[in-house]
C-alpha cells in the first residue's frame, strides 16, 4: 500500500488510508476515519472520528471534517459525515457530523466546495453540487443534484433546494427552492427558471419550455400554488411529476416569485 504521511501528520493506527494517499503537514486524522484511493490532504487538515472520505477527493489547508454538530440536543452519540467521490474542498471548510444515532451528513460525488462553507449537522448535498466562497447551510438543509450556490449565501435550517437551481450570491434562502429555478435575493425570491444551468446539463429546449410553462402555472394561475400543483398532478410528464412531488413536501413554503418579474418570461 502506497501511502505518503508527512513526519509532522499525526494519523491514528486505527484509520483506514487506502492506496496513494498524501497526507501533508500537521494533519490530524482520528482513530474512526476512511479514507478512499487517490485522496490527498493538504497542511492542517483535521478529520475526525465517524468520517468517511470517498475516493480521488482533495482537501485543502485547514478545513475541519467530523467534528460534533452546534446543537445543544447533541449527546455524543455515534453520528457520521460521509464525502462522496472526487470531491473538492477547498482551504477553511467545516463539515459537521449529524444529530442522532446512526444519522449522516453527506456530500454526494463530484461536489466543489469552496473556501470557508460551512456545512452543518444532518446536511445532505447531492451530486454535482458547487457551493462558492463563505456560504453557510443550517442543519437539515438539503440541496439537489447539479445546484450552484454562490457566495455568501445563507441556508435557514430544514430548507430544501431542489435539482439545477441556481441560488445568487448573498441570498438568504428561508423557505424551500423547488428544482430549476433561479433565486436571489434577501430574502430569496425566484426570478426565473436556470436557463443557463439547465441547457449545460442537457436539458433540451423544449424540456426548458416546459419546465417555465410548468411553473407559470404553478406561481401565476391565480390559484393557491398547492392547488395548482394539484392541478398538474394527473399529467404524465416526469419534469411535472418531480415538482409536484416537491412542492408537495414543502413544509417551509416556497420561495416566492413576484407577478411581474423579469424572469416569468425568461427562455
Amino acid at each position: 500500500m502506497s501511502v505518503t504521511i508527512h513526519p509532522t501528520a499525526i494519523v491514528s493506527p486505527k484509520a483506514v488510508l487506502e492506496d496513494n494517499i498524501v497526507v501533508g503537514p500537521y494533519c490530524i486524522v482520528g482513530d474512526l476515519v476512511h479514507i478512499g484511493e487517490n485522496t490527498t490532504l493538504e497542511a492542517f487538515v483535521r478529520i475526525l472520528d465517524f468520517t468517511r472520505i470517498g475516493a480521488g477527493c482533495h482537501i485543502y489547508e485547514n478545513s475541519i471534517l467530523g467534528r460534533e454538530p452546534q446543537d445543544k440536543s447533541f449527546g455524543n452519540e455515534e453520528s457520521w459525515v460521509h464525502i462522496g467521490d472526487r470531491v473538492v474542498i477547498r482551504e477553511n471548510v467545516t463539515i459537521h457530523r449529524a444529530c442522532g444515532e446512526g444519522a449522516i451528513t453527506v456530500v454526494g460525488d463530484d461536489c466543489f466546495i469552496m473556501e470557508g462553507v460551512h456545512l452543518g449537522h444532518n446536511v445532505q448535498i447531492a451530486k454535482r453540487v458547487t457551493i462558492a466562497n463563505k456560504a453557510g447551510f443550517a442543519g437539515y438543509v438539503s440541496v439537489g443534484e447539479g445546484t450552484v450556490v454562490g457566495g455568501l449565501a445563507g441556508f435557514h435550517q430544514f430548507v430544501r433546494v431542489g435539482r439545477y437551481c441556481m441560488i445568487g450570491g448573498l441570498s438568504k434562502v428561508v423557505k424551500d427552492v423547488a428544482p430549476f429555478l433561479l433565486v436571489d435575493g434577501h430574502p430569496a425570491q425566484v426570478h426565473g427558471i436556470n436557463s443557463v444551468g439547465l441547457k449545460r446539463a442537457g436539458f433540451s429546449s423544449s424540456d426548458r419550455k416546459d419546465i417555465k410553462n410548468l411553473y407559470r402555472h404553478l406561481y401565476h394561475s391565480g390559484l393557491p400554488i398547492r392547488t395548482a400543483a394539484q392541478s398538474l398532478a394527473a399529467g404524465e410528464n416526469a419534469l411535472a411529476a418531480e415538482i409536484v412531488a416537491f412542492v408537495a413536501q414543502a413544509h417551509r413554503g416556497l420561495a416566492p416569485w413576484p407577478h411581474g418579474s423579469k424572469g416569468e418570461t425568461d427562455d
